[in-house]
């Protein structure tokens, strides 16, 4: 049970300040120097900024899913189906205004969000959703832990 990746997504627009984006997706993953700030423009020529986020060392990926908190994981958890793709990714939207202020919620689909997406790492013979349910079992159990 554990991770390839955990990668975070955000668009800031021009007028909103990147550097407080970025400092929310250090904070969530836990690696200030995992973040890149990539400025560039719309298809309408309006300014954004691409925050993203990634971090690929197991041990640290699985301390970044499990930042998600338990009620969080254990939602994840039981929308697995949805949420898995046929390439072992679980797939999650944060909302966005939420994070800004600290909290680290799930999207309900409505308004700005900070997608995230990680990837679980299955060797041949193993199945991939039983992999993904032990990963975010494990993510839980940090996540209990961080909480006490």
């Amino acid at each position: 049970m554990s991770l390839h990746h955990i990668t975070w997504r955000a668009t800031a627009s021009g007028l909103a300040d990147e550097n407080v984006v970025g400092d929310a997706l250090a904070w969530l993953i836990g690696d200030d120097e995992a973040v890149e700030i990539e400025r560039t423009t719309s298809y309408h020529g309006a300014e954004l900024h691409l925050i993203e986020a990634k971090i690929t060392r197991k041990g640290p990926a699985l301390k970044a899913l499990a930042m998600l908190g338990e009620a969080n994981l254990k939602t994840i958890l039981e929308e697995l189906e949805q949420r898995l793709d046929e390439s072992n990714t679980i797939h999650f939207r944060l909302d966005f205004n939420a994070l800004i202020n600290g909290i680290v919620q799930l999207s309900q689909g409505d308004g700005p969000t900070v997608k995230g997406q990680t990837k679980v790492q299955v060797f041949p013979g193993q199945e991939g959703a039983a992999e993904a349910v032990s990963t975010i079992e494990e993510a839980i159990k940090i996540a209990a832990a961080a909480e006490l």
